[in-house]
């Protein structure tokens, strides 16, 4: 007789996250039911089983099933960058957006504290804040004249509209010391390797971030975490990579800020094949590659509209687009990165936040009369760096503004351009981001013309039009 199908929760109301990690750990061997073998459990025998199989063992992966919800607050911007260096993690922080700094909402690193540099750096940052605050409402009052308010919009609803649009332009301003609040989702198993990572950082913020973090931690999964620590191969891959790296001449004028490095040059090939080998039957997928090969560009053409005819605004390309591959190389501004850094599932490498890039000036500072004021503290911010980074060039990062650029490398699949496009290329997202999508999106189109096509971009509009529109000048040094 069939057996009924039961479906339920766990729940971390009754049980500890460890002890539900044990239950569904032991379906592998035993026939009971979950809550049969959670009820059976406590924090002692499921601390013994983790013991046993996952430290001693290795089977890592039973850590996975528990889970903690961690609230980090009052942790500066540079930090939340390790914080979210995890790609198997959940995060939401406080959004330079939304949300307006307060003039005190900076951290100042202890490795200052009480040195001769600290007044300069104090003063540096207080007035990164100052010039922020007061560029907002001057840069709103433009907006109101430059932004045509809505048939029966209300007085309220405007202002409020107009609100966020200042925010977005000043936010060019916000230092990396800037502090904000992260929420964090993530199992034992990803929070092992994400403590080592803090662990081993040269920022000792970092470092007592992941000590608070680990003893949090300890007191759900006191077991699964329980050798988290500083990391001597990372420690030791930093130092000796960076002294290579010094034998290598900087490229600080690159006239171009992105590149398509490199992509594989059948990628539209083996995405149409590799659709064609999930809906087929007993072919292989060589067999289907060989077909697509041989049909004429307007028969590849035709199967690419009939992959494509009944896609939805909201529907994700399917798997198979995840064959086809590309590396590229950008450069962003630090708010750009900060959203950018969300695609976790793309592998991506920062170099350090520096003033070696220059800095964007957007539009709309020049347009409210803050240009002056604009430049002024942003070069007084690279003009300390460059002082900060000769006593500890991890610390100097604290300085740095949103406006200034940085570069990055990261490999991704055409799927993840589909949901990158779509997400940072919509009318509502932040120009910074849209630059950087629609570059994707004219490199990824000419490499691959039958797919690239169907990407999701408003139309009428190109990263050229967003810089003009946005930007008064993108690399000011």
């Amino acid at each position: 007789m069939t057996k009924p199908r039961r479906i339920y929760l766990l729940s971390p109301k009754d049980y500890s996250p460890e002890t539900i990690a044990v239950a569904f750990a032991k379906t592998s061997r035993s026939p009971q039911p979950f809550d049969e073998i959670a009820a059976e459990l406590n924090d002692e025998r499921s601390a013994r089983f983790h013991e046993k199989w996952v430290v001693g063992y290795g089977h890592a992966s039973v850590a996975e099933h528990a889970v903690l919800h961690v609230a980090l607050e009052n942790v500066s911007r540079l930090a939340i960058e390790t914080i979210e260096g995890n790609r198997l993690a959940s995060y939401t922080e406080k959004s330079t957006r939304y949300q307006q700094w307060d003039a005190d909402d900076f951290y100042l690193p202890d490795e200052l504290a009480g040195h001769a540099l600290e007044p300069a750096f104090t003063r540096t940052v207080q007035d990164l804040f100052s010039t922020y605050l007061e560029c907002i409402p001057r840069v709103k009052t433009w907006l109101a004249e430059f932004v045509p308010r809505g048939e029966g919009e209300s007085q309220v609803a405007f202002e409020r509209r107009l609100a966020p649009g200042a925010v977005d332009i000043c936010r060019f301003l916000l230092p990396a010391a800037s502090l904000a609040n992260v929420g964090m989702t993530i199992n034992a198993r990803a929070l092992e390797y994400a403590l080592c990572k803090l662990l081993s950082a040269p920022l000792a913020e970092v470092r007592a971030i992941g000590e608070q973090l680990r003893e949090a931690g300890q007191m759900e999964t006191p077991t699964l975490i329980k050798y988290a620590a500083c990391n001597d191969y990372l420690l030791a891959a930093a130092e000796s990579m960076a002294q290579h790296s010094q034998r290598i001449p900087d490229a600080l004028e690159d006239s171009s800020d992105f590149h398509l490095m490199a992509y594989d040059a059948d990628g539209q090939a083996r995405v149409l094949a590799a659709v064609l080998f999930r809906f087929g039957h007993a072919q292989t997928f060589q067999a289907c590659y060989d077909y697509v090969d041989s049909l004429s560009p307007a028969e590849q053409a035709s199967l690419a509209e009939a992959l494509m005819a009944e896609r939805g605004k909201f529907d994700q390309p399917l798997r198979e687009f995840e064959y086809a591959q590309m590396t590229f190389e950008a450069v962003m501004d630090q708010g750009a990165y900060f959203e950018f850094k969300r695609h976790r599932m793309m592998t991506q490498t920062p170099q350090p936040l520096t003033a070696d890039l220059g800095f964007a000036l957007p539009a709309g500072i020049t347009a409210a009369g803050c240009e002056g004021q604009y430049l002024e503290i942003m070069h007084r911010a690279g003009a300390l760096y460059e002082v900060l980074y000769a006593w500890n060039p991890a610390v100097a990062s604290y300085v740095i503004p949103n406006g200034y650029h940085r570069r990055v490398l990261f490999t991704m699949n055409l799927r993840q351009v589909f949901h990158f496009c779509h997400l940072r290329g919509a009318s509502n997202a932040h120009f910074s981001i849209r630059r950087v999508a629609y570059q994707m999106a004219e490199a990824v189109t000419q490499a691959y013309p039958l797919l690239g096509k169907y990407l999701d971009l408003p139309a009428g509009e190109t990263w050229q039009s967003i810089e003009a529109q946005h930007f008064r000048a993108i690399n000011v040094r």
